[in-house]
């Protein structure tokens, strides 16, 4: 590929775009409540990020078989009760905006489940103003695996050394790591700056407005700069 072609940035949704983390982890312990298998908070909230998979192995354990999939149809019930409580968070529009200006491509990658997908593009209202939206039906295995990154990168036919994620967990920058992807972290999903620099992030800003305060000194520059 050319070294002036579109390189891409690739943002999660969930803890990064729009505060929903805390939303999830609720709705998650309810649902954990609901079936006879109470979770801690904390440790609902440690897992956010992972496919719903994982996460469902790692917090039921060798109940997951057994309570699994109720587990699931319950927190998407409640998420959907609570779909009032999200919220997108301050520069999500004008980073967008920005990079599109720069000439990057943006690809919306997340591993939110389809029923999720669609109460977030209705928080985000951006969904016609980026190149793609990549979502958990459109891949095969859930991060830290890095499948939903290859995934996004192949929606705009960008190769890897062409693109950077922004993502909130360690899920992401680990994903993003493995496809050979740099990942800045942003803190609005509640893990720590220590957490995600320790787990491969490049920068680490407070929220996605902080990026675009710093935007062409920013690691994401790379996807504009030959």
């Amino acid at each position: 590929m050319p070294t002036d072609a579109p390189g891409a940035v690739l943002l999660d949704i969930d803890g990064t775009l729009a505060d929903s983390n805390y939303v999830h982890t609720f709705t998650w312990a309810r649902a954990f409540r609901e079936v006879g298998h109470p979770v801690d908070a904390w440790r609902i909230h440690r897992s956010i990020g992972m496919g719903g998979e994982l996460l469902l192995a790692e917090l039921l354990g060798d109940r997951v078989e057994e309570l699994g999939e109720a587990a699931k149809e319950k927190h998407t019930e409640y998420y959907a009760q609570a779909a009032d409580e999200v919220h997108r968070f301050e520069g999500v529009v004008e980073l967008v905006a920005a990079l599109k200006e720069r000439g990057a491509k943006v690809v919306l990658a997340t591993s939110a489940a389809p029923a999720e997908l669609e109460i977030l593009e209705k928080v985000l209202q951006v969904s016609d103003d980026v190149d793609a939206i990549t979502s958990a039906q459109d891949v095969e295995e859930a991060k830290p695996d890095p499948d939903l990154v290859h995934t996004a990168l192949g929606a705009v036919d960008v190769p890897a050394e062409r693109a950077v994620f922004v993502g909130d967990t360690v899920w992401d920058v680990k994903a993003a790591a493995r496809a050979g992807v740099p990942c800045i972290g942003v803190l609005t999903g509640g893990v720590s700056e220590g957490e995600l620099r320790e787990a491969g992030a490049v920068a680490v800003y407070r929220s996605v407005a902080a990026i675009l305060e710093d935007l062409d000194s920013s690691p994401l520059r790379h996807a504009w700069e030959a």
